[in-house]
């Protein structure tokens, strides 16, 4: 073969790869994705095809205490795509010129004049905001009964049962409503996709299972999903017992366990949907765990919760940019894994807390806790907090915290990356 020979083929190659990678270069730049001119104007817009989200009626709850913080985000994130949503909170306001309903407008009046915990919301009626007290915005750690001392947190519980109603009154002709928290984020593209697998047109309940006593109900702020016909029980029922269901509520603590119980009560179970709507936010996912009933790695991740306004914005922006990228618009944990928490992992990371929670007492160093990890096969990211060392067998990104220092044994993560499933398809649990 002839030297020109072979020159113009290393030519022709080159030309290939170099074309190869402009190609991805600018495509993950948004600006040669090959899309219909609907999409690409949509995508262009922020909203990716979302067929199906005509069907859901997206219902929010809030409070007036976190309300003007958490709010405002949604509305060029999670609302921007969504044509029908509503927001609940315990005060009727508006928020960037959308309307917050009161959630308790028609819960009956004797009960908001004699239960104790209706004071703030009587407060707010009277005074509007000029009525809120430093107690109300008092920041509380959740505990095994929730906030028994916020006073926004003990009204909470009383929404539930009126806003499903409110909500189903509010669209009758909704195939899915769709409860969510003002820190709670929905992937809608994955929603949809995985929604499309049951039939509207029956009583579903589907949810993160949370147990309370012997009622099993779908954990709120997870989010939570509620069919028409499963709605129009809920609303019939609270109608036809008000006066038995508010003294239930009365006596209870948690009010996505009364609405557990109501629907429980009308034929309604729960359809367990963990891990597929998360109490958790993406610090705190062990994308590997075997502790329970499923391996997320290949569900789809469909919301997350514990989310501050930035995070919602974060993730919507990142869903956005791989939309544009990727014609799969099913976001797995895997991806999640992939492409939010192990690109953040390192040697080690000061300030910040990887939830490490095997206790290795009596190591005190980061040095030695490190080198005690390299050389356990089954630790794969340590910290050290209060100086003392822990390790953990799966690994998490955690959050920042000033007084701990935490590493990842990075060649083992993407060892184990390189074992996992390769997910050929979701896997959806039903």
């Amino acid at each position: 073969m002839s030297s020109h020979r072979i020159t113009r083929r290393r030519i022709a190659v080159a030309a290939t790869f170099i074309t190869l990678f402009l190609i991805y270069h600018f495509s993950t730049l948004g600006s040669t994705v090959q899309y219909s001119p609907n999409v690409q104007q949509n995508l262009r817009d922020g909203c990716p095809p979302l067929p199906g989200i005509e069907d859901i009626l997206v219902v929010m709850k809030t409070g007036v205490t976190e309300a003007l913080e958490k709010v405002p985000v949604h509305f060029q994130t999670t609302f921007r795509c969504v044509p029908h949503y509503i927001i609940y909170s315990d005060f009727e306001e508006e928020i960037d010129g959308v309307l917050i309903h009161d959630a308790l407008r028609n819960v009956d009046s004797q009960v908001k004049a004699t239960v104790p915990d209706f004071q703030i919301y009587n407060r707010l009626q009277k005074s509007g905001r000029a009525g809120l007290e430093s107690a109300d915005f008092a920041d509380e750690a959740n505990s095994a009964i929730g906030k028994p001392n916020n006073p926004g947190w003990k009204l909470d519980k009383w929404k539930f049962l009126p806003m499903a109603r409110e909500a189903y009154l509010h669209r009758p002709q909704a195939k899915w409503f769709v409860f969510m928290e003002a820190d709670t984020y929905f992937s809608w593209p994955t929603l949809l996709t995985w929604l499309a697998r049951f039939d509207a047109s029956k009583p579903w309940y589907i949810g993160t299972e949370t147990q309370i006593a012997d009622v099993i109900f779908a954990h709120g702020g997870s989010g939570f999903i509620i069919s028409n016909p499963a709605m129009k029980l809920v609303a019939d029922e609270y109608e036809e017992h008000a006066i038995e269901l508010n003294e239930y509520t009365d006596a209870h603590w948690a009010g996505d366990c009364v609405l557990g119980k109501v629907l429980s009560t009308v034929g309604v179970p729960l359809q367990y949907s963990w891990p597929i709507l998360q109490n958790s936010n993406i610090g705190e996912l062990d994308e590997f765990t075997t502790a329970f009933y499923r391996r997320p790695w290949c569900y789809p991740a469909v919301a997350f919760h514990h989310l501050s306004p930035s995070d919602i914005q974060y993730l919507n922006d990142f869903e956005h940019r791989r939309l544009i990228q990727s014609a799969n618009p099913i976001l797995l944990h895997s991806n999640v894994f992939k492409d939010l928490i192990f690109p953040e992992l390192s040697n080690a990371r000061d300030d910040w807390d990887n939830l490490s929670d095997h206790e290795q007492p009596s190591i005190s160093t980061f040095h030695e806790c490190q080198t005690y990890c390299e050389e356990s096969s089954e630790c794969t990211q340590f910290a050290i907090r209060g100086g003392t060392c822990y390790t953990g067998k799966t690994p998490r990104l955690g959050s920042r915290k000033s007084d701990a220092r935490s590493g990842w044994i990075v060649n083992k993560i993407e060892r184990m990356i390189n074992r996992a499933p390769r997910c050929s398809k979701p896997e959806f649990g039903v």
